[in-house]
């Protein structure tokens, strides 16, 4: 079978890119090697671990908040198990809806794993070791990634395990160590510290997600903390060891002294990197980078005509809307299109309860690069809105250049920040001032006031509400 563009993998980047060739009229065929359509960020990633959170603050809130707003309830019990099933029940339902996209635009999907034999031939090897060929003018490599380890930190996916195990435990843990304080230990430490494990969470870096802002992380970690986390930061973590029923992890604090943390599992959430395992990219003259990436120029073409690459796989944020903006571009660019990406308005978002999200340039980057700045800061406790929810942890920080008023950069922490950060992405790609957000109107009340009043902070220094 002969196909204009055939993409391997399935996730957020894979099916998007193949959804969008298929609009344009290229016939397109996409390879999964798992059962199911959606990939790391729809079975065991994003999707999943949003259920599993939106579960916890339920939970949390109905044990600490439900009583302020006069709503009695007794007995209540975190049923980990029902969790667990529902958040099975969503991913589900996503999955089984890109399969319905597939067949509406009649992509054909193949189930196996998808390996070069040459630049123009793909090999599908199914799970029973049968395999089949197709032949294809242009190819995307939409492979994704897998969680990273050291070698201090063996997983053996039964105490010590990662996001994926995380996921999917079948009881829930009475401890847990989580190594690594970025997005995702961040997430999933939340979620078990809502229901009432106790967790503890070891970061090599002096603070919370520390590719963001730092006024975010820092906000990040008074909110966090309520829910009972103990924190270790500055500790480099030096083995971790399954001893049975407990994990022992051992570390040198800040003072270079050796301690010792006990728990029934770890988790290991220090990054990702990519998964090229299997592809056979030396079969179409295909290398990696020493990081494992795919080299790919500005057009996200590879080293070979024809052969494309997006998301996890190459070098930048591995965020599931980069790579469907990724996949978008290839598949424009292939009907002869000439799309863009402006990669430092890809809005960067922790799903934690307050969210953190930021967008542009962060405050140290801007010291870093010499640019003139102001801040514009505006506290949630000041509105109205999150008083009414009892949702007052968090700010919006606006960075302008201090001589034109560009708006360089917008951070949120605070309810609906998830949502919110689009404004600060819409407001950048048109090159919008700090006082053009500032004297448009914004519903009252809403948390979006917020962001208006950073903008006034940034201007003139002349917010309304505080």
């Amino acid at each position: 079978m002969q196909y204009d563009v055939t993409v391997i993998g399935s996730g957020p980047g894979g099916y998007v890119a193949a959804i969008r060739a298929a609009q344009l009229g290229l016939k397109t065929a996409i390879i999964e090697k798992y059962n199911t359509l959606g990939g790391t960020c729809l079975n065991v990633g994003c999707i999943p671990s949003k259920a599993l959170l939106d579960s916890s603050e339920h939970f949390y809130n109905a044990t600490h908040t439900f009583e302020q707003h006069g709503i009695k309830v007794k007995g209540v019990e975190a049923d980990f198990t029902q969790m667990i099933k529902r958040k099975a029940d969503v991913v589900k339902m996503t999955c089984d809806g890109v399969k319905f996209l597939m067949d509406k635009n009649k992509i054909t999907v193949y189930t196996g794993v998808g390996s070069f034999v040459d630049k123009n031939t793909i090999k599908i090897t199914k799970a029973d070791g049968s395999t089949e060929q197709i032949t294809t003018k242009n190819v995307i490599i939409a492979t994704g990634s897998k969680p990273s380890t050291l070698p201090t930190m063996p997983i053996d996916k039964k105490r010590v395990i990662t996001s994926t195990e995380a996921l999917t435990l079948e009881k829930q843990p009475k401890s847990l160590i989580v190594i690594g304080a970025g997005v995702i230990g961040a997430e999933l430490g939340s979620v078990y510290a809502r229901i009432g494990t106790k967790v503890t969470m070891i970061e090599y870096a002096a603070s919370m997600i520390p590719t963001m802002d730092g006024t975010m992380g820092k906000e990040l970690f008074k909110a966090t903390k309520k829910l009972g986390i103990d924190f270790y930061f500055s500790h480099k973590v030096t083995s971790v060891e399954n001893k049975g029923k407990k994990v022992v992890v051992k570390a040198d604090n800040p003072k270079g002294e050796s301690v010792e943390f006990e728990a029934e599992y770890c988790l290991i959430s220090i990054g990702r990197k990519p998964y090229t395992e299997g592809l056979a990219l030396e079969n179409a003259g295909l290398q990696v980078d020493e990081r494992g990436r795919i080299p790919v120029n500005d057009h996200l073409e590879t080293s070979v005509k024809g052969i494309y690459a997006i998301g996890d796989v190459i070098k930048g944020a591995m965020l599931a809307h980069k790579a469907e903006e990724e996949g978008v571009m290839v598949a424009e660019f292939l009907a002869g299109q000439k799309p863009h990406i402006n990669y430092l308005l890809i809005p960067n978002v922790v799903y934690t309860w307050p969210e953190v999200a930021g967008v542009g340039y962060t405050e140290e980057e801007l010291k870093k690069n010499g640019t003139p700045y102001k801040v514009g800061q505006f506290p949630y406790r000041a509105l109205g809105r999150a008083r009414a929810s009892m949702d007052i942890d968090g700010l919006v920080k606006v960075l302008a250049h201090k001589d034109t008023d560009e708006i360089l950069g917008m951070h949120i922490i605070g309810a609906r920040a998830a949502d919110m950060i689009a404004v600060g992405v819409t407001a950048m790609e048109f090159r919008a001032s700090a006082e053009d957000i500032a004297r448009q109107s914004h519903a009252h009340p809403t948390y979006m006031e917020a962001v208006k009043e950073a903008c006034l902070a940034a201007t003139e220094n002349r917010p309304i509400h505080i």
